[in-house]
This record gives structure tokens, sequence and C-alpha cells, in this order.
């Protein structure tokens, strides 16, 4: 019984142990780096001037079909890498009302994809990309492979979302309306 609880109480102090050993290795290695990474990426915001930046937003409010990409491709993916998370959902402001429930879908599902190339967009959530690059590694295959093709795939899968998102609210925003006019039908 003696044995069992010395070997429970060095278990649970090594468990924290080890806990202190990740946390020196985050001090010593991917903060310093995020920092810097924030540092460059706000220095550039001010190189470009905020004003270009809000004015792609402005051109991806424009309708049509044609600007499906700008609107759930590059704008997100400007948002996420410039502004982070959760800051990125703030470009959302210069669409129309219509447009806002997709861009955000848009937006918050691409916070993840980059992490492995761009880990400035979602710091707080950098540990999923380092547990899934350990065991990446330990089977020997290449790290950046991944964090490429990753990131591409998100692309498409918030154009995709993106599109089906704006079908879904548009459709809400009819019935919403058709329900407001037969309201005030029936009060008249």
């Amino acid at each position: 019984m003696l044995d069992a609880l010395i070997w429970l109480g060095e278990h649970f102090i090594g468990m924290f142990a080890r806990g202190g050993e990740t946390l020196v290795g985050l001090v010593t290695g991917i903060i310093p780096t995020l920092i810097v990474l924030l540092t460059g990426v706000n220095a550039l915001i001010a190189l470009i001037g905020p004003e270009r930046v809000d004015k792609v937003g402005e051109w991806a409010a424009r309708p049509g079909i044609q600007y499906y990409p700008i609107r759930y491709i590059l704008l997100p993916f400007l948002a996420c890498f410039f502004l982070t998370n959760p800051m990125a959902y703030t470009m959302g402001r210069f669409l129309p009302e219509k447009y806002k429930p997709a861009f955000y879908d848009s937006a918050v599902s691409y916070v993840h994809p980059p992490i492995g190339i761009f880990p400035h967009i979602n710091p707080g959530e950098l540990f999923v990309w380092l547990g899934i690059a350990a065991g990446i590694e330990a089977l020997g295959l290449p790290l950046v492979d991944l964090a490429v093709r990753y990131l591409l795939i998100g692309l498409v899968v918030i154009f995709i979302r993106g599109i089906v998102t704006e079908r879904i609210t548009a459709i809400m925003m009819a019935r919403r309306e058709a329900q407001e006019m037969t309201s005030s039908e029936v009060a008249a």
C-alpha cells in the first residue's frame, strides 16, 4: 500500500515537472518567435496603411458571383493574417448584413488551417498544431508538406462554407421578410 502511495506521489509530481519542461520549451522556443512575428505583421500593416486594408473589405462587399472568391477566400485570409484571431472578424463590418454571417463563418473556419505556417494567426491554439506536428515528426514525415496542404484545403473549405452560409442566410432573411409582411397584413 505504501509503495502504491509513493508511486502515485512521484507520478503526480512528475506530471507537473513535465508541464514545467514544456513551458520552458515554449518560453525559449515559440513565444519569442510569435512576439517577433506579431511585431512584423503590425509593422507591415502600418507600412501598407490601415485604410488600404479597409478598402479590400469594401471591394469584397460588391454584389455578384465574381466577388465570391474575394469575399470568402481573400478577405478572410487577409483578415486572419493581418488582424489575427479574434480581431479578424471585425473586417466583416464593411460587408452588407446579408454577407456578414457568411464572412464570419469563413473567417472563423480559417483561424486554424494556416497555423502551421503562420502561428501568429491563432497562437492561443498553437498547442493543437504542435501536438499534430509531434506525431507527424515521430513518423518521420515532412511537416512543411502537411502545413501547406492544411492551409490550401482550408481555403477551399472556407470558400464552400462562405457560399453555403450566404445561401442559407438569404433563405432565412427571405423567410423573416415574408413573416413580417404577413404579420403586418394581419395587423392591418
